[in-house]
């Protein structure tokens, strides 16, 4: 089974890195570019599991080692 976890920022959190690919965006011309925020997206393939077994190993994963859950949200896609 293939999954996909995306991650970003909990709204709020300062993102400089999306503030600086804003910037750039600007200056090389693409107009009307705002709110600009970046994240990650793992995609992870599951062996042979039920999709509710899969959604609870991924959720594990994200708590322990892909997001900061303190500063980042994250969603699974299955």
């Amino acid at each position: 089974m293939k999954a996909r976890v995306i991650v970003t920022l909990k709204s709020g959190v300062l993102d400089p890195q999306g503030q600086a690919i804003e910037g750039s965006l600007k200056s090389l011309g693409f107009e009307g570019v705002s709110g600009v925020r970046q994240g990650k997206v793992f995609d992870v393939e599951i062996g042979d599991q039920s999709l509710e077994q899969a959604r609870q190993s991924l959720t594990q994963m994200c708590q322990v080692l892909l997001a900061n859950t303190v500063i980042e949200n994250f969603t699974i896609e299955l």
